[in-house]
């Protein structure tokens, strides 16, 4: 891997607070509008705020991929619930916060150590995370998967 990467996101203005967001570099286009919190706001549509906050979320799963498989933790799935808090701050309205919880699911108590030590290495590792300012808190929750009876 190089130094440097470049993404490229083209984003179209449609018609009142929506918009279209792709890139030459994907194959779906993702609608953007402001959110209900603020006037005129379109319900339903992907905002900047969740944009944002999916970036750390989604950042935090493909690093603790990365991670986990360089280190051959065994899991059975990994999934995170993540929530943003937006904030007027000085006058100006910042992300100050992301709440990340992961639930990780592995297939045997002994690898909970391990599974505890990935999931901290990846947050610490996520670039997204390392690139902004906004606090970032994350609980995990990591259980044994308990096979069915009978």
């Amino acid at each position: 891997m190089t130094d440097s990467h470049t993404y490229t996101v083209d984003l179209r203005w449609n018609h009142d607070r929506q918009g279209t967001l792709d890139s030459p570099e994907l194959v779906e286009a993702l609608k953007v509008a402001t959110p209900p919190p603020f006037a005129n706001g379109v319900e339903g549509i992907w905002s900047p705020e969740h944009l944002f906050t999916a970036a750390v979320s989604s950042c935090l799963m493909t690093t603790f991929l990365a991670i986990a498989g360089n280190s051959k933790l065994p899991f059975e799935s990994f999934d995170c619930r993540a929530s943003g808090k937006l904030e007027q701050v000085d006058g100006k309205y910042r992300m100050t916060e992301v709440l990340l919880e992961p639930r990780l699911i592995i297939p045997a108590e002994e690898w909970l150590p391990k599974a505890e030590r990935i999931l901290q290495k990846a947050e610490a590792a996520c670039l997204i995370t390392n690139s902004i300012n906004a606090k970032v808190i994350m609980r995990p929750e990591i259980s044994v998967h308990q096979p069915a009876e009978g």
